[in-house]
């Protein structure tokens, strides 16, 4: 079952340093953009990946073409694709040792939940961190 209750989330956001987003943009008009920008202020490292864009550069941080090519635990995975891709993250994310995958809002395929549920991921699906972290007051990470 994905995390719904505020003290599970508040929990997954405060324990977590490094996020993988998959689906970063260097495009500032898109959301991933400003999500990331967010992220990095509150502390958190934020791995971009995003095979159209690989080997550059966005918030400072390389982009990767794939999770498996980041090479460093993960502790959520933040999906910015469509539900249906959303799947193939998803598995991504299991087969890299993620702790969590989270689903951003308007994003959610139960099917993918349902297998990083049974490989052990915390999951969390139709909600966005940078509305959640200050929503839930969750401290600046060190």
């Amino acid at each position: 079952m994905p995390l719904t209750r505020d003290e599970d989330i508040k929990a997954l956001l405060t324990s977590a340093r490094t996020i993988a987003m998959v689906g970063a943009s260097d495009r500032p008009d898109r959301p991933s953009y400003g999500v990331m920008q967010f992220l990095q202020g509150r502390g958190y490292r934020v791995i971009p990946v995003n095979p159209q864009i690989v080997g550059e550069h966005v918030h400072g941080e390389y982009v990767f073409g794939a999770l498996a090519d980041i090479g460093e635990p993960i502790d959520i995975v933040d999906i910015f694709r469509r539900p249906l891709a959303a799947g193939e993250a998803v598995d991504e994310a299991i087969a890299a040792g993620a702790k969590a995958v989270w689903m951003q809002l308007q994003i959610v395929n139960h099917e993918a939940a349902e297998r990083a549920e049974a490989a052990g991921l915390k999951v969390v699906m139709d909600r966005c961190p940078a509305i959640e972290i200050p929503r839930l007051g969750v401290a600046r990470v060190d």
